[in-house]
């Protein structure tokens, strides 16, 4: 007999592989899978695009998310429950800190969490931590690759557009990256016993320089469709791949 599939995200409840790579985009999730060998669509059911395949011997999974933690963590929440064990998240973000230029990878060390849905899960002291492993894997294989990279806390926040509210609530605090579902998924993995961790493409130059004083509510000058940000994508995702692979063998040291 066939079982339903999950209800938010159609997604099987058995026979996934037990590592996957989240993205934001299901245009990403696609192009990501197509690097793998043996890709197959598993599911596409609102944003949630759902391939699996193989890198480099290794099963895996790569799905997208959408836009946003609070509809973000029902994907996480549910390829959990399906079987997956390790997670690595690859997104874009904004840069926060001197010296980390577009392209440039940024690998999560914790993140904070303004996502807009942890806080109704738990109390706000719980932290959203990255996996060691996951952070090693990532680092190393970045170097490995030869990507221009970067380790820091992230700043997961869930309005994308500034307001009338100052963006800069964490400046000074040393942060490296701005973006929107990061920290989901390190509380849901953390409370599922589960390994964690992301790494995000600098795709704009630091926030505050993208406000314009005139236009509150604009993204001013922001444009994440340039090149050099198409190349730091294709970097990351074969960096986040092999992370994923790295874990898996234990050899992320």
């Amino acid at each position: 007999m066939t079982q339903d599939p999950l209800p938010v995200t159609r997604i099987p409840r058995t026979g996934l592989p037990a590592h996957a790579l989240v993205v934001g985009d299901p245009a990403r999730a696609a192009a990501v899978a197509a690097l793998l060998d043996g890709a197959e669509e598993v599911s596409y059911h609102r944003e949630y695009r759902v391939f699996s395949g193989s890198w480099k011997g290794l099963p895996v999974v790569v799905a997208s998310h959408g836009v946003g933690a609070p509809g973000a963590i029902l994907l996480f929440q549910e390829l959990a429950e399906a079987g997956v064990r390790a997670f690595l998240r690859f997104g874009t973000a904004g840069a926060m800190r001197p010296g980390i230029a577009d392209g440039d990878l940024v690998i999560a060390e914790a993140a904070v969490r303004d996502d807009g849905v942890t806080h109704q899960l738990l109390p706000p002291e719980y932290p959203a931590y990255a996996s060691p492993e996951a952070v090693f894997a990532l680092q190393r294989a970045a170097r490995e690759a030869g990507a221009p990279h970067h380790r820091g806390i992230v700043w997961t926040r869930a309005a994308f557009q500034p307001g009338l509210i100052p963006l800069f609530s964490y400046e000074g605090a040393g942060l490296a990256a701005i973006e929107m579902e990061l920290s989901a998924l390190l509380v849901t993995a953390s409370l599922r016993g589960l390994v964690a961790g992301g790494v995000v493409v600098v795709d704009g130059a630091n926030a505050d320089e993208l406000v314009d004083a005139e236009a509150p509510f604009s993204t001013g000058g922001y444009n994440p469709h340039r090149e050099v940000v198409a190349a730091g994508v294709e970097r990351g995702a074969v960096v986040s791949l092999e992370a994923l692979r790295l874990l898996a063998e234990g050899t992320w040291a």
